[in-house]
């Protein structure tokens, strides 16, 4: 069974790994992918870095982690990123996997409104991330719930702390601190 973890991952940070994982060991998967949206469709034009270094980061993020990887279907379409559209490319280039979305509560709570929605679960196993005290939504199109820890890191905070001139040690992971040193992103105001 193969996860997918999508996302802007503007930047990836710690916070998303941590779920990515525990995901894995709660739902027994095989593989979680990290899905870097193009452009999500509820963020047109806000992205603080381009779909290649966020891919990138990706990359650097996961390597040598086992069960994980990133997966560039959405970063080869023009255009908006939306769900239903992956997970059709997904099936088609693999009949036989199964699929499993991965979504944190804020995302599941507009699930209803995405692209096709009703299409999602036929696709792939809707699996939402609740954290302590905070509201889970219900819906029909979620088939479960798994308790991942609440992580405060936020991919806002980290461009922030970017801006700020501050750490990101222990924010995310040190390749992807030195990646956005190196190309200095994040330092416009967003």
């Amino acid at each position: 069974m193969i996860g997918l973890l999508g996302g802007s991952f503007d930047p990836v940070h710690h916070g998303h790994l941590i779920v990515g994982q525990v995901a894995a060991e709660a739902l027994g998967l095989d593989l979680v992918r990290l899905v870097p949206a193009r452009e999500q469709p509820f963020k047109r034009g806000q992205h603080g870095a381009s779909p290649e270094h966020r891919a990138a980061m990706l990359d650097l993020a996961v390597a040598g982690a086992p069960g994980f990887e990133v997966e560039r279907a959405e970063l080869e379409r023009v255009g908006p990123s939306y769900t239903v559209d992956t997970l059709r490319a997904l099936r088609h280039r693999e009949p036989h996997a199964r699929f499993t979305l991965l979504l944190g509560a804020d995302a599941a709570a507009e699930l209803e409104a995405w692209r096709e929605a009703d299409e999602i679960p036929r696709l792939a196993t809707v699996v939402v991330f609740a954290r302590h005290g905070a509201p889970v939504p219900t819906s029909s199109l979620i088939a479960r719930t798994i308790e991942v820890p609440a992580i405060e890191i936020s991919a806002t905070e980290v461009r922030r702390r970017v801006r700020e001139g501050r750490s990101l040690r222990y924010w995310v992971p040190d390749p992807v601190a030195e990646y956005v040193t190196r190309h200095r992103l994040y330092l416009d105001p967003a």
